[in-house]
């Protein structure tokens, strides 16, 4: 038999796993199952950006380029961090990678060491503390209330930092609780890092997907030492309905990118060469059909919250979300109530549960370390939502 490192033994599997399987073997026996559990746009890429990677195929763009990227992206890259930013890098601090994950990935390999300490504001995207732990990293979660919209508080990370503590991760906005962190908050956050020269790994992946018209603030803005201590993670797969393309990137110190696109070299050189012609042509042409998705989050957004408003009165409550296209259900009154003879003990019986009862999948908060809540895409259609709605409110007023 083969042994196995501690590296991938000590990846938690997917607790999401069971949900999804069952998921898919309800829809396969024709059953009708409505889907809160989407990590992505439900648009179709947008054809600029499709025709470019068919126009490259016909170019014969279908070689290897550079392992950091192709020079051209990492121009256009540049050129979108001024724009949108007032952030100014140069094509050698950019490393285009297989996805924003992948992105995170490099990051972490290239700072933290065996023990090292990383903060975490909980709740977190699940992958965070596997790939801290991959690294021999310890996660040290900082808990955020709802009283707070789940945002840390510069106080808190003050109180989190110890002399192992080598890097904060920091998602604005933020997958899976939908808080935008405002300037002032950021700004806060930031003096505590400089004080401890503590690098942050800002995951910005949402940052198109902001709403009532809040604007996105990046954390490398604050000043040169804060961008000097940044790693900043982007990438298309969000703003141009691009997931399955995989195509993310970074930003960061000179010799921090220099290092990572050297890893990256042995680890998997190039992303698609086809793909990244087809980021380009995101990133450089026309913005509309992208405004055109975040005007249609926005109002299925609205449409959401109105309905769960309605459903306060029976024990159901959220926390509004200001970004991304998720919402955190908190349905803990729920626990310790029984459907027959299943008693519901946490999220993740109720999201087993409801999807079995009600044909409703969700991911259970205790993935993103809140038990006490469900996360709900608003990435669906709106008639869809409607009635996957309807469906949660029928399975609470069944539990007993």
């Amino acid at each position: 038999m083969i042994k196995l490192t501690k590296r991938v033994s000590n990846i938690a599997p997917s607790m999401t796993l069971a949900m999804s399987a069952k998921s898919a073997e309800m829809k396969a026996a024709g059953e009708k199952v409505i889907n809160f559990g989407v990590g992505e746009p439900d648009f179709n890429t947008p054809e600029n950006i499709i025709q470019a990677a068919k126009d490259a195929m016909d170019k014969g763009y279908t070689k290897y380029v550079a392992a950091a990227g192709l020079p051209a992206l990492k121009k256009a890259v540049c050129e979108k961090f001024k724009r949108d930013n007032n952030l100014d890098y140069k094509p050698s601090q950019i490393v285009i990678s297989n996805g924003g994950k992948h992105a995170i990935l490099n990051a972490v390999a290239a700072v933290v060491e065996e023990g090292d300490e990383v903060i975490i504001p909980s709740p977190y995207w699940l992958t965070y503390p596997e790939v801290v732990r991959f690294f021999g990293g310890v996660p040290k979660y900082v808990e955020t209330s709802r009283e707070n919209d789940f945002k840390m508080t510069a106080e808190q990370l003050e109180a989190a930092i110890t002399p192992k503590t080598v890097m904060l991760i920091f998602n604005s906005p933020c997958n899976p609780t939908g808080a935008v962190y405002s300037e002032e908050e950021i700004k806060a956050i930031a003096a505590v890092c400089e004080k401890h020269e503590l690098c942050v790994l800002s995951d910005e992946i949402y940052e198109k997907l902001v709403y009532d018209g809040l604007k996105h603030y990046s954390i490398a803005e604050v000043s040169p030492k804060m961008k000097e201590l940044t790693i900043l993670v982007n990438g298309v797969s969000k703003s141009y309905a691009m997931t399955g393309w995989r195509l993310g990137y970074l930003a960061a110190a000179e010799h921090v990118a220099k290092a990572i696109g050297s890893f990256q070299s042995h680890a998997t050189s190039n992303v698609n060469t086809i793909t990244q012609y087809a980021a380009l042509a995101a990133l450089e042409g026309d913005q509309q059909p992208m405004a055109d998705m975040v005007k249609a989050f926005a109002a299925r957004r609205v449409k959401m919250m109105d309905i769960l408003d309605g459903y306060k009165q029976f024990g159901l409550d959220y926390v509004k979300p200001e970004g991304a296209f998720y919402v955190m259900l908190v349905c803990d009154k729920f626990y310790g109530k029984s459907l027959g003879d299943k008693k519901i003990e946490g999220s993740m019986d109720f999201a087993m549960e409801l999807l079995a009862a009600q044909k409703v999948a969700a991911t259970p908060g205790i993935c993103f370390g809140d038990d006490s809540c469900i996360r709900l895409s608003y990435a669906l259609s709106v008639e869809e939502m409607e009635e996957g709605l309807e469906r949660i409110k029928a399975f609470c007023l069944s539990l007993k």
